[in-house]
């Protein structure tokens, strides 16, 4: 069995495992490869799939996800929800406070899913969202991982745990600001099962070196070859 093929047959089975006993899924959707893929593999498990996606107004993040959203034949239950600076202000002292720490990625994610949290609860669409949480990770996708390249692979791994730790924790963050809310996070791709399996594949498959600017190779191959839109699976990651 090619690789792309045993990658994708695990996605999919991974993914059901959360959401087998739901019709409905919620998704925090930002249109890019992670997401997308997210968001086509329950929309072929046959569920209903709302996307949710923030940004400010007239922002590429929110015309983007639109156009995606639309490509993937979703946009009819896609919420694209405007930022209010006021409210914004409100929920950064209210995490901050939650959280007492004073990590700034950690900080903007928290709020990040504050924010999705209310949205879900203000439309009634249950108690919970997936996200696609762990790619970037396990595959490569953040640029330390191009600028780390030439200290070799043993230096690579270490990275990936160290920032499979951060993530870990960062989640429960997440889960202990949003817990006021009734809603919960969930990471398929976050699991131990799929983090072993994925870690396992070699290196070569996620970058190429240290000029390479997309990375996640074969997250992106399967992107393509299970439906994603091209304008999806090969964007660059934007933070």
């Amino acid at each position: 069995m090619l690789l792309s093929e045993e990658l994708t047959l695990r996605l999919y089975s991974t993914v059901e495992t959360f959401v087998k006993d739901t019709d409905k899924v919620v998704i925090a959707f930002s249109g890019g490869v992670d997401s997308s893929i997210l968001a086509k593999i329950c929309k072929d498990l046959g569920k209903q799939v709302y996307l949710v996606t923030i940004g400010f107004p007239g922002s590429h993040d929110l015309l983007f996800s639109k156009t995606i959203s639309r490509l993937l034949g979703l946009s009819s239950t896609h919420i694209a929800y405007e930022i209010v600076q006021d409210d914004l202000n409100a929920i950064i002292r209210k995490v901050i406070s939650t959280l007492g720490c004073n990590n700034l990625s950690h900080i903007e994610n928290c709020v990040a899913f504050y924010l999705i949290s209310k949205i879900i609860n203000n439309n009634k669409l249950g108690n919970s969202f997936l996200t696609a949480n762990g790619f970037d990770e396990l595959f490569c996708g953040y640029d330390r991982y191009r600028s780390y390249y030439m200290r070799g692979k043993n230096f690579l791994l270490s990275y990936m745990k160290e920032k499979l730790v951060n993530e870990a924790h960062m989640m429960k963050e997440i889960s202990m600001v949003i817990a006021e809310l009734d809603i919960k996070s969930i990471q398929p791709f976050l699991t131990e099962l799929f983090i072993r399996f994925a870690s396992d594949i070699s290196l070569e498959y996620k970058i190429k070196g240290p000029e390479d600017m997309l990375r996640k190779h074969i997250l992106r191959e399967v992107a393509l070859k299970i439906g994603v839109p091209m304008e999806s699976a090969y964007h660059p990651k934007k933070a």
